[in-house]
């Protein structure tokens, strides 16, 4: 997680650790909820080349 920039961790965070859904995150940082997919899909990958 630490690779991972400020707003990638928020949104992993509420989303996996905290239970939100993409809705709740993205009314509470204020972005769509396009935009936290799509930010989550980012994180995601990031964090799987990093462990490859």
């Amino acid at each position: 997680m630490k690779k991972l920039n400020e707003k990638e961790k928020s949104i992993i965070n509420k989303r996996f650790f905290e239970g939100r859904t993409q809705i709740e995150v993205a009314d509470e940082i204020g972005i769509s909820q396009a935009q936290v997919s799509r930010l989550e899909k980012s994180a995601i990958e990031h964090i799987k080349r990093i462990y490859k």
